[in-house]
């Protein structure tokens, strides 16, 4: 049984029967489901600044203020959510909504942590829809660009700092950049072969990919594990027999599978649903390395080949995620709706992007259950395994070149009107006409680059600094 918040006073056994049926039949640590639910309404509603920003929050609200779960227990958890495709924010909540309170504490964290960003997104994306060719919404657009490119390089430096720590992790990055950048290379086999690389040397006890638990210190203070609600205790529910993990992941399968499958018969290939439950599923199986690393993959995609975006428009989708809660891979949802939209068959075209946007939302993050649910139960039981910390600090390595990629895509599509692609020796390269750069653009990004590195101002500011200046420029130039 789980040891008790430190201080706290001992009940009797009748007293605590009777107490947990009270708070809503509260497990041995005590804390009642209608409890958590509260909390976890209270982390959705806090859950901006990116990843990095929601992690931090996280441990304060639950490690620091709540005690729930203590410090290593966080950073186990949160490296194995690292170690998965998707979201590791949202991942987990999920995971630790499960730890307190079973199958149901999960899916409530879980829904509760992408729900307000949904929703914002949703909004957002019909008043893009539908006014997005007007003056002032192409005026604060303009704005977020510089400073969502801005932010993207802040997180290339921060994680680089983290990341790279030896050559081997330089070259991973470099490796990673060249094969994206220069060859054009399949994001999910980058990513999956600086996995398995990391893997491997962490097996064979190779220096270079012997590393801690991925993470430095999140929080301001550190929690032990014995002081929680939680203890050091592996709870009964995390000890499942197989036949329950079957059954768990044959529901979750079902519940990702079923829509994607039956777009598939009842529309046929090359229909715009069908293409999107098809794409953000393969999607949600191999985007490792978080929200900037695969917005890489989904970019090109999304533009080069299924032609749902132009190139700015991701960067305004972008935007969107940044300034509003939940996991910035919501960006996604603001891809379906627009696909959906420019094609929308017999539908109303604002009726068809609803259905799409809600389709890559269902797609892209109920997987994110399977993940924790199966595989959780079996993370608790392997603590502190080198060969998956190799793995997780090869991926963290490869993602700082993937994000470089990123970044370098979006400056050539903000800074330049017209690029051209150049081919050689098995290359593939965009290259800007320097005489089409945008001079307003260029001056607004390094103005945002100055702000986030030298002044060290925070991203929301930064962004509505961008916003408003991006209004003015607006009404000075006669947009608006």
């Amino acid at each position: 049984m789980a040891v008790a918040e430190e201080g706290s006073v001992e009940l009797t056994e009748t007293a605590q029967n009777t107490t947990a049926s009270a708070q809503g039949q509260a497990l041995s640590h005590g804390i009642s489901f209608g409890e958590a639910l509260r909390v976890w309404a209270r982390v959705a509603a806090l859950s901006f600044g990116g990843p990095a920003g929601q992690i931090a929050m996280m441990h304060r609200i639950i490690v620091e203020e709540k005690r729930w779960i203590g410090e290593t227990r966080f950073l186990h958890a949160l490296n194995y959510c690292t170690l998965l495709p998707g979201p590791e924010a949202q991942q987990l909540a999920i995971y630790i909504g499960w730890l307190m309170h079973k199958t149901k504490g999960g899916l409530v964290a879980g829904a509760l942590f992408v729900l307000p960003g949904a929703v914002a997104i949703m909004v957002l994306s019909w008043i893009y829809a539908i006014f997005g060719n007007v003056g002032a919404v192409q005026a604060l657009f303009f704005g977020l660009k510089a400073a969502v490119l801005a932010i993207v390089l802040e997180a290339v430096l921060r994680i680089g700092r983290r990341a790279l720590r030896n050559r081997a992790m330089i070259a991973l990055a470099a490796g990673a950049f060249i094969a994206l950048f220069l060859f054009r290379a399949p994001f999910p086999l980058v990513v999956l072969t600086a996995g398995l690389i990391g893997f491997v040397g962490g097996r064979a006890g190779w220096a270079a990919f012997q590393a801690g638990n991925g993470h430095g210190k999140v929080g301001s203070r550190q929690v032990a594990d014995i002081e929680t609600a939680l203890g050091e205790e592996v709870p009964a529910h995390a000890r499942p027999p197989i036949s329950w993990s079957l059954k768990v992941a044959g529901v979750a399968l079902f519940l990702w599978f079923a829509p994607v499958l039956a777009l598939v018969a009842l529309l046929g290939p090359g229909n715009v649903f069908t293409d999107i439950s098809i794409f953000f599923s393969k999607m949600a199986m191999v985007t490792f390395g978080g929200a900037y690393a695969v917005l890489s993959y989904v970019a090109q995609q999304a533009v080069e080949h299924y032609h749902w975006l132009k190139p700015g428009e991701m960067l305004d989708g972008l935007g969107m995620a940044e300034t509003t809660p939940g996991p910035l891979i919501m960006v996604t949802q603001f891809v379906g709706f627009m696909g959906a939209y420019r094609d929308p068959g017999l539908l109303h075209p604002l009726l068809a992007g609803t259905l799409g946007a809600l389709l890559t939302t269902w797609v892209t993050f109920v997987p994110c259950f399977l993940w924790i649910f199966l595989g959780a139960p079996f993370m608790e039981t392997m603590r502190n395994n080198r060969a998956l910390s190799a793995a997780l600090a090869a991926i963290t390595a490869a993602v700082v070149g993937v994000i470089l990629n990123l970044a370098v895509w979006f400056a050539l599509h903000v800074l330049f009107r017209e690029l051209y692609e150049a081919r050689g020796f098995g290359m593939t390269v965009d290259v800007p006409v320097l005489s089409s750069v945008n001079l307003a653009s260029l001056i607004l990004t390094v103005g945002a680059i100055v702000a986030v590195f030298r002044f060290k101002i925070g991203m929301l500011t930064v962004l509505a600094g961008c916003s408003l200046i991006g209004l003015v420029y607006g009404l000075f130039m006669g947009w608006i």
